[in-house]
C-alpha cells in the first residue's frame, strides 16, 4: 500500500459538558454482545465489555435434542441476550470505576431481522418445555435463510397485484425479513404459531426485558415488516392471495410503534438492582445495529456512505429526498436519522466468508487462526492489482444488494494449477470491494450521489488492505473512526436522547451527534493507477454478477435445490 493511503488522524476536540452523565450502549451482534459506557461530556468511552454467546449461532443441531437442522437454518437462544446484560453491564461499570449514579440512559441495538415467538408475558417459547424441541419455537437469526421460498412467493404475488409497498424495498423481498420468517412458522408449525402471542424483533424483546413493557420500534417495523406510518401494513388481500388462511398479518406484529430516540421507559427496579444501576435509568426504543452506527460514527449528512464491516456488511445512506430504487433493502422516513430518508443495502457474507476460507479450507483454528489471518493480510497486500487472475462473487451467504436473492451462492473464476491460498484470499477481499462498488453505483445511478465512505466495525480496523481496496475500487476516500465500538457508541447516544437534557442527556439526535462525534483513526485515499486496473476486473465481476445473478440465475438455484434435496429438508425446512 502507498504511504499516502493510510494516515493516522488525531481525534477531534470535544465540547465541554457539565453534567458528568454517562449512557450505556449495548450492541447485540451475531456471536456476542458488547456493553459500552460513554461519557456524555467528553465523548470518552470509559469501558467496553464483550460477552460471547454461550450457544452462539445454532445451525447444526437443535440444543438438548440432537435434532439436525435443515440447510440455511440459523437460530439463537434468547438466554444468551440476557447473559450479555447480566454479565456485561456490571463488569463494564466495575471496570470503568465510575459512580453508577452518573448513569442516566441505556440504548440497545440488535442484528435485524432477528425474531422470536413469545408468550403474552414475553417468555420465549423456546424456554418452555413443551416447545423446546420444536425448531420454530426458537429465535430466528437475521441470516436464517430457510424462509427464502416464502420471500419469493411474497415477491411474486406483490408483483402480480401491483402492490405499491414493494418499491420501498427495492422490488424484492428477502428471507431475512419479518413476514417470510413468520409465514414459515405459520405454514410449517401451526401449533407453535398459535401458541405465540407475539412474534417480536429481538431488539424490542430486550427492551421489554429491561422495562417490563413491550414497546415496538418503528424503525424495525419499517425496514423489516413492510409497515409505514402513512399506510400501515400491506392489505390483507395481498397476504391472503399469497397464503390462504393468513388473514390477520398484524396479529403477531402489533400495531403501535415508537420512533427512534423515543423513551421506552426505565429499567425495572429489580433488574436495576441486579445490574448495579440506579433507579430511573431511561431506556431508549430498540434500534438496529447498523443504523445506530450512522450517528455513532458522527455522520449526519447526505452523500456519506456508512459501512458496518463485520460478519456481514450493512450499508446506510441518508438523504432529504425519497427515491424508490431497485436493489436496496429499504427506504424509510426517519428510519436512521430523524428528518431524513434512510436507505439500507448490504452484503451478507464478509467476515463469514473469510472465516470459511481460513478455518474450513486452511484448517486454522484456536490460537492459529489469528496468526493465519495476519499472515494472509501481509501476503495478500504484496500481490499487485489484477495479478491473481481471479475474480470472486461474494455470495457465500446469498446476495442482499442489489439482487436480494438468498439462494445465490459464491463463485471464484480464474483458478489455475499455480493459484495460491494468498491469491484466493486477496480475491475474496477484492470481491467485497467489487460488491461495494456495485451498491455505490446503484445509488449514484439513481441520483443519490456518494462522495465519501465511512467504514466501521472489526474488519474495518483489522484489515487496512480491504479498506484500501474499497477506496481504489470505488474511487472514493474511506475514513475509519477512532472508536472500535461504533454500534455500541451509537446505541449509547440514543440512550442519552431517551434521558433528555433534564435527565442529563440530550433532547435530540442531532445534538448528540454534534457533541459526541468521534475522531478519525485512518483515511484511505484512492490510488489512481490501481483504480484503472480494478476498473477492468470490475467489468468481469459485473458481467459474472449479471449472468449468474440474473440471466442464468437458474444455474445457481438448481445447485442450491440439489443440495437441499440431497441433504433432506425434513420437517424443519420444507419448500413451498
Amino acid at each position: 500500500m502507498e504511504d499516502h493511503a493510510h494516515t493516522q488522524v488525531p481525534a477531534a476536540p470535544r465540547a465541554d459538558g457539565t453534567s458528568g452523565s454517562i449512557a450505556i450502549g449495548v450492541d447485540f451482534g451475531t456471536e456476542s454482545g458488547r456493553v459500552l459506557l460513554l461519557d456524555l461530556a467528553s465523548g470518552e468511552e470509559l469501558a467496553v465489555e464483550e460477552v460471547r454467546y454461550d450457544r452462539g449461532v445454532i445451525d447444526g443441531l437443535l440444543p438438548d435434542t440432537g435434532q439436525p437442522l435443515a440447510p440455511d437454518w440459523a437460530l439463537q437462544d434468547p438466554a444468551d441476550y440476557l447473559t450479555v446484560l447480566e454479565r456485561g453491564v456490571p463488569a463494564a461499570v466495575h471496570a470503568s470505576g465510575v459512580d453508577p449514579r452518573r448513569i442516566v440512559g441505556i440504548g440497545v441495538d440488535f442484528t435485524s431481522c432477528t425474531v422470536l415467538p413469545v408468550a403474552a408475558d414475553g417468555t420465549p417459547l423456546s424456554t418452555i418445555e413443551r416447545w423446546r424441541a420444536r425448531p420454530h419455537a426458537w429465535t430466528k437469526l437475521w441470516k436464517h435463510h430457510a424462509a427464502q421460498p416464502y420471500a419469493d412467493r411474497l415477491t411474486q404475488v406483490a408483483i402480480e397485484r401491483g402492490e405499491g409497498f414493494l418499491a420501498r424495498y427495492g422490488g424484492r423481498i428477502s428471507s431475512e425479513w419479518y413476514f417470510p420468517k413468520l409465514l414459515e412458522l405459520f405454514h410449517e408449525d401451526r401449533e407453535v404459531y398459535e401458541a405465540a402471542d407475539a412474534f417480536v424483533e429481538a431488539t424490542d424483546w430486550i427492551v421489554w426485558q429491561l422495562t417490563g413493557d413491550l414497546v415496538r420500534s418503528a424503525c424495525a417495523a419499517g425496514y423489516k415488516a413492510f409497515w409505514s406510518d402513512r399506510d400501515g401494513l400491506p392489505p390483507v388481500e395481498y397476504f391472503r392471495a399469497a397464503y390462504p388462511g393468513f388473514v390477520v398479518p398484524g396479529e403477531k406484529l402489533g400495531s403501535r410503534f415508537a420512533p427512534i430516540g423515543a423513551r421506552a421507559g426505565t429499567v425495572r427496579p429489580e433488574l436495576a438492582e441486579r445490574l448495579g444501576l440506579p433507579a430511573g435509568v431511561a431506556v431508549a426504543v430498540g434500534n438496529v445495529d447498523s443504523f445506530v452506527s450512522v450517528p455513532g460514527a458522527g455522520v449526519d449528512r447526505a452523500g456519506t456512505f456508512v459501512m458496518v464491516v463485520g460478519t456481514s456488511i450493512c450499508d446506510m445512506l441518508v438523504h432529504d429526498k425519497e427515491v424508490l430504487l431497485t436493489g436496496i433493502t429499504g427506504v424509510v422516513p426517519d428510519g436512521i436519522l430523524p428528518g431524513r430518508y434512510g436507505y439500507e443495502a448490504g452484503q451478507p457474507a464478509v467476515g463469514d466468508m473469510f472465516a470459511w476460507f481460513v478455518e474450513r479450507l486452511l484448517g486454522a483454528d484456536g490460537a492459529a487462526r489469528g496468526a493465519r489471518y495476519a499472515e494472509l493480510e501481509v501476503r495478500a497486500a504484496e500481490i499487485a492489482p489484477g495479478a491473481t487472475g481471479l475474480v470472486a462473487l461474494d455470495w457465500w451467504n446469498g446476495n442482499r444488494s442489489i439482487l436480494a436473492d438468498a439462494d445465490l451462492t459464491g463463485a471464484i473464476v480464474g483458478f489455475g494449477l499455480s493459484t495460491t491460498p494468498d491469491e484466493v484470499y486477496r480475491a475474496l477481499l477484492e470481491s467485497v470491494a467489487y460488491g461495494t462498488r456495485r451498491i455505490v453505483d446503484n445509488f449514484d445511478d439513481n441520483g443519490l450521489g456518494v462522495d465519501e465512505i465511512v467504514a466501521c466495525g472489526g474488519i474495518a480496523e483489522k484489515s487496512p488492505l480491504l479498506m484500501q481496496l474499497i477506496a481504489d475500487v470505488t474511487a472514493r476516500p474511506v475514513a475509519v473512526p477512532t472508536s472500535p465500538q461504533i454500534p455500541a457508541r451509537g446505541a449509547a447516544m440514543f440512550g442519552a436522547v431517551a434521558a433528555g437534557s433534564k435527565g442529563g442527556g440530550f433532547d435530540d439526535v442531532a445534538t448528540a451527534v454534534e457533541m459526541l462525534r468521534p475522531g478519525v483513526a485512518a483515511r484511505y485515499t484512492p490510488d489512481r493507477a490501481a483504480g484503472e486496473t480494478y476498473a477492468a476486473t470490475y467489468e468481469v465481476y459485473r458481467g459474472l454478477h449479471d449472468a449468474l445473478g440474473r440471466d442464468r440465475v437458474q444455474w445457481m438455484h438448481s445447485l442450491k435445490d440439489l443440495k437441499r434435496r440431497s441433504t433432506g429438508a425434513g420437517a424443519s425446512g420444507q419448500r413451498t
